[in-house]
């Protein structure tokens, strides 16, 4: 009997991020919502509001969203926080009358922290997630690297701290798993992949791609510090196989002026395309149209949008750093590269860009032969087994 046709639970995913925010996490906890919700489960989410005022409550598709009273933070386009004098006691009030029967939480800070606390105290089961490195909040932070240094330190020690009153510990790969055992000294951590529908990327029966004139390398994510997006745009005219490639970079974010003018400079700001937001069927279009998916970033934990690439079937060059290493096969899939080193981006872009249309496609194939591994029912059918408090193997 599957797992779902089981008592529907009362879920409560508390999340830092949500949508509207785009990013991983928050696009992780959208799905994980929608996907209960779909199984029959009831759903709230407790998350930041995203502009000033007090908190409220909105009914969504897939959930019961609670906004709680945040404040901006000067040095992140969105980001916000919320003040544990202001929302500790909503948080306690809302879940008294929420009355979970799990609480996920996805992250150790604010809200998960008190939820987690929450649940401990009231003997409801709670899971954590975490989704980022403390380090990721480095370019966020106006201090000098040795303090940084003191704040990553404290914020893993409290990691370890708070998640460690939780019934289970999950994170997205066996290499962040394996960073929290170490730094966190969390011992039983499940290296549990976010998922991603692999459907949702694959070439329909009989569809047609209208593909650019010049070869295409493709960036989707937020135009973020930690991205390294200035590196792809500076090893496009290292480029000398394939000199006429252009860059399409889909996204938004707090560098997109910066990235501008860095292509303005280098001349080179007609072959790269800054197509900002765009729906999920544009994005979809983006990755069936590109020839090579790069990502750059170094602090990856998972990199969905590699995943969504991967299910498109193309190639792809990765940073080597984070967890970025786990989805290339050298050769076989793509190819890595050293982070900061602008030419070895180039010559592996160019190594791409200059096979066969029939060799590239063959490189597409064996990656999507690969994210199946990171297929989203099986992800959620883990989350679904760790609420009810079930055994959950990640082999």
């Amino acid at each position: 009997m599957p797992v779902a046709e089981e008592k529907p639970l009362t879920i409560v995913i508390a999340a830092d991020t949500y949508l509207p925010n785009v990013n991983g996490a928050a696009m992780f906890c959208y799905r994980l919502a929608t996907e209960m919700h779909a199984r029959g489960h009831r759903v709230h989410v407790l998350a930041v509001r995203g502009d000033d005022g007090k908190t409220f409550t909105e009914i969504r598709d897939e959930a019961i969203v609670h906004r709680l009273k945040s404040h901006s933070v000067p040095t992140h386009e969105y980001f916000r926080i919320v003040a544990p004098w202001e929302v500790n006691r909503q948080i306690d009030r809302l879940l008294a009358d929420i009355k979970p029967d799990v609480i996920h939480a996805q992250s150790h800070y604010m809200i998960g922290q008190r939820s987690v606390g929450w649940a401990k105290k009231n003997k409801v089961r709670s899971v954590a997630t975490n989704h980022f490195m403390p380090e990721n909040l480095d370019p966020f932070l106006p201090f000098p690297q040795w303090f940084k240094r003191i704040v990553a330190h404290n914020s893993w020690k409290d990691m370890g701290k708070i998640f460690g009153r939780a019934d289970a510990v999950t994170t997205p790969t066996p290499l962040a798993a394996k960073a929290m055992r170490e730094r966190a000294k969390l011992m039983n951590v499940l290296p549990l992949s976010n998922g991603i529908e692999v459907g949702n990327y694959e070439l329909a029966p009989g569809e047609q791609i209208i593909k650019n004139d010049f070869p295409t390398i493709l960036f989707a994510g937020r135009l973020a510090v930690e991205k390294n997006i200035h590196e792809l745009i500076e090893a496009l005219p290292l480029m000398t196989q394939v000199p006429d490639a252009i860059i399409e970079i889909v996204g938004g974010g707090e560098q997109r002026v910066h990235l501008e003018k860095i292509a303005d400079d280098l001349g080179i700001r007609d072959r790269v395309r800054f197509l900002g937001l765009v729906s999920d069927e544009e994005l979809r279009q983006a990755y069936l149209r590109c020839d090579v998916f790069c990502q750059p970033g170094t602090a990856e934990l998972q990199s969905l949008v590699t995943l969504e690439a991967l299910s498109a079937s193309r190639p792809v060059v990765l940073a080597n750093a984070m967890a970025l290493p786990h989805l290339v096969d050298e050769g076989v899939n793509g190819y890595m590269f050293k982070p900061g080193d602008r030419q070895d981006l180039a010559d592996k872009l160019d190594r791409i860009l200059a096979l066969s249309e029939d060799e590239r496609a063959k490189l597409g194939q064996a990656g999507h032969r690969k994210v199946m591994n990171h297929a989203q029912r099986k992800t959620m059918d883990s989350f679904e087994a760790l609420y009810r408090g079930e055994k959950v193997s990640t082999h």
